[in-house]
């Protein structure tokens, strides 16, 4: 059967909103950032870490960095390199440069408290659609679409019938969750959450538990006879032996050292001195490691 090309649900976006929310409210995970006493600056720092790391190795360095950094202007008061140095294996480490820049920003523009408006949240350093809505929605349950891939699968699946979205958010998907967020703010900022908590946990990317879903009596692709993906070859990302795996290698000497550190120091981390050069080259150009003499190297200060 072919792939139901409609955007029109299946069932009424009532009756869609409650099945997940009663199925959120017995079945959420209990994650800090979801607490009730979760501060926005929580929430924040979570959705930083969240982008592309699971929740399992987010968790131990989210509790330690808001131990160390409990508020943004605690983080503004301490050097950049210091927030790549508790990024620590998370990955990505440009995203703890940018979270140092919201943090600055907040602090210096907005009297050390996260913004609660979605365009101010925008406006910082550092953050981009998804996590200006997120926070909005989360730490202030304001009313956003907010689409993360999770999200973006259980809509692709439950009512455009295709098993996965596109590889980059379009128009017609954004109308889509548009159409479907409820009209309450508090409402819709429990359907976000529970959206999500259902991509991650029951509609996944390689192996959806259909019969544990609570939308599958109303989901277009269930229906349609789970047709099988058919748009662009879906590509996991490498890391062994990739430029990415040796900046990582770089970066944690740099982290250790709590110091300068010598060329020779990085250069026996990687045998392959172009790849090495190139990779500690993209680090000084990120931002991530500053150059102090020839042949010296230090976090940014």
């Amino acid at each position: 059967m072919a792939a139901i090309s409609s955007t029109v649900p299946t069932a009424p976006a009532p009756l869609l909103h409650s099945t997940v929310l009663g199925w959120y409210e017995v079945n959420a995970r209990d994650l800090p950032w979801r607490a009730p006493d979760a501060s926005p600056w929580a929430v924040m720092v979570s959705e930083f870490m969240l982008q592309q790391t699971p929740v399992k190795r987010v968790l131990p360095a989210y509790e330690a960095w808001l131990l160390r950094w409990p508020t943004p202007a605690a983080l503004a008061a301490d050097a950049p390199g210091e927030a790549v140095r508790m990024w620590g294996r998370l990955g990505y480490p440009r995203r703890a440069l940018r979270l140092h820049a919201a943090a600055t920003a907040i602090t210096e523009q907005h009297g050390g408290q996260v913004p609660d408006d979605h365009a101010a949240l925008l406006a910082l350093p550092g953050v981009g659609e998804y996590t200006a809505a997120a926070v909005a929605s989360f730490a202030f349950r304001r009313r956003h679409v907010v689409l993360d891939t999770n999200v973006r699968r259980v809509i692709a699946r439950a009512v455009t019938g295709v098993e996965y979205p596109a590889q980059a958010t379009t128009a017609a998907e954004r109308r889509t969750a548009t159409a479907l967020l409820p009209e309450s703010a508090e409402r819709a900022a429990a359907w976000a959450v529970g959206v999500m908590e259902l991509g991650a946990l029951v509609c996944t990317a390689r192996s959806p538990e259909c019969g544990q879903c609570p939308l599958r009596r109303h989901c277009a692709w269930q229906l349609a006879g789970r047709p099988p993906y058919e748009g662009p070859a879906r590509r996991g990302q490498s890391y062994e032996g990739t430029d990415r795996q040796v900046r990582g290698m770089l970066l944690a000497v740099l982290r250790e050292a709590h110091g300068e550190v010598e060329q020779a120091r990085l250069d026996a981390v990687w045998p392959e001195p172009v790849q090495r050069a190139r990779a500690l080259d993209g680090l000084v150009a990120d931002g991530l490691v500053e150059p102090v003499a020839q042949g010296v190297y230090r976090l940014p200060q």
